[in-house]
């Protein structure tokens, strides 16, 4: 086995003492920026990581293990809907995270980050069985790699939503512990990984739009580039080359205002004689957005536009119409990440574990079922 690179040799590599490479990730803002930075870089080069299991054994304390995903609140939410599932619609005040209230009473509540959340439930409940604490950091733009490492260090593997942490940094972070990517990599990387089968799912729910329900104009909604949605809409594409049928997208709505922008999309559409006779959305959070800008536009849903999601998300439950969804077990992925990593943690492994959740075609009335 490779000897691990140690803080002696970073600190070789950046001609600076032992100390400073210590400050440099678990205290920054007492040493220079240009110095932090020459430590990092040194770091990566050498491909050093803090070992999570050395600090723990020097402070004494119980297990622990990361979660990245991004920070709800001052992201828009179609970027934070982007990267991973359900996000609010709009920037979110730290008061309405803390009160689970919206800024402005006529915000919608459907919108709040609900996916994230019962992922996480199932990874700290998982954690909490098995004696583990749950760290949570911020993956985004923002993050520098001190604050990354800050976080891995104290932690004995990390799980990772889709898009909050760059490719190299995952590489970096494997090298010293297990990490678990809770999506399916768009190309096989080598982590551990829990996931759901996006592309037979959404390839099922499209293939019962065009043989249930005779639809031949069928539009995708959703980002690309995206792990998840690149699966969901290979489904998609699959479903309508194997019935002759045209490939057709729409792009998620804008970030900076998804209402008004899903709102226009539509009037344009409508305005062309475009309007497709179905949207088969990438989740739930756009379906919902869809559904209510056709509603304002007078166009029936089923009956003029079918409408569909995919996560699962209460609010389809009790939207109106009710929306046909892929029920995700999002609990069950948070559960079976934590799980990974303890296990790994305990006894490597020596490939990399990859488990696959069932997921469920709920028919509702969005699509013209229920």
């Amino acid at each position: 086995m490779t000897k691990r690179p140690t803080l002696y040799d970073v600190a070789e590599r950046a001609g600076v003492s032992i100390a400073t490479v210590s400050f440099a990730f678990r205290q920054p803002h007492k040493i220079k920026e240009s110095t932090r930075i020459t430590v990092v870089e040194a770091a990566r080069e050498v491909g050093y990581m803090p070992s999570a299991s050395a600090r723990a054994l020097v402070r004494g304390k119980a297990g622990a293990i990361g979660l990245f995903a991004l920070d709800p609140v001052g992201h828009a939410g179609t970027e934070a809907v982007r990267n991973a599932s359900s996000q609010p619609a709009g920037g979110v005040s730290r008061e309405a995270v803390e009160t689970g209230f919206p800024d402005d009473p006529n915000e919608d509540f459907r919108l709040f980050p609900l996916y994230h959340d019962e992922v996480q439930r199932g990874l700290e409940m998982e954690c909490r069985r098995r004696g583990y604490v749950v760290i949570v950091g911020e993956g985004n733009n923002a993050s520098t790699e001190a604050d990354i490492a800050e976080v891995a260090s104290r932690v004995d593997g990390v799980a990772v939503f889709p898009n909050t942490l760059s490719g190299e940094m995952l590489r970096l972070i494997s090298k010293q512990m297990p990490v678990v990517e809770l999506s399916n990599p768009i190309e096989d990387n080598g982590l551990h990984r829990v996931s759901v089968d996006n592309a037979a799912a959404m390839k099922s729910l499209t293939a019962h739009l065009i043989q249930h329900h005779g639809l031949r104009d069928i539009a995708f909604v959703g980002p690309l580039g995206f792990p998840d949605k690149e699966h969901r809409y290979k489904g998609y594409t699959d479903a309508m080359i194997e019935a002759g049928l045209p490939v057709r997208t729409i792009p998620t709505p804008d970030e900076q205002d998804p209402i008004q922008d899903v709102r226009r999309t539509i009037q344009e559409l409508e305005a062309k004689n475009e309007l497709p006779q179905a949207l088969v959305c990438s989740m739930d959070a756009e379906a919902l957005l869809y559904m209510d800008a056709l509603s304002q536009a007078g166009i029936d849903v089923p009956g003029q536009v079918a409408v569909t999601g995919f996560d699962g998300l209460v609010a389809g439950l009790v939207s109106r119409p009710t929306l046909t969804t892929i029920r995700q077990p999002m609990f069950a992925l948070g559960c079976e990440a934590a799980s990974i990593l303890i296990d790994e943690a305990s006894g490597p492994s020596t490939r990399p574990v990859a488990r696959e959740l069932p997921v469920k075609i709920v028919l509702r009335e969005s699509c013209g079922c229920g």
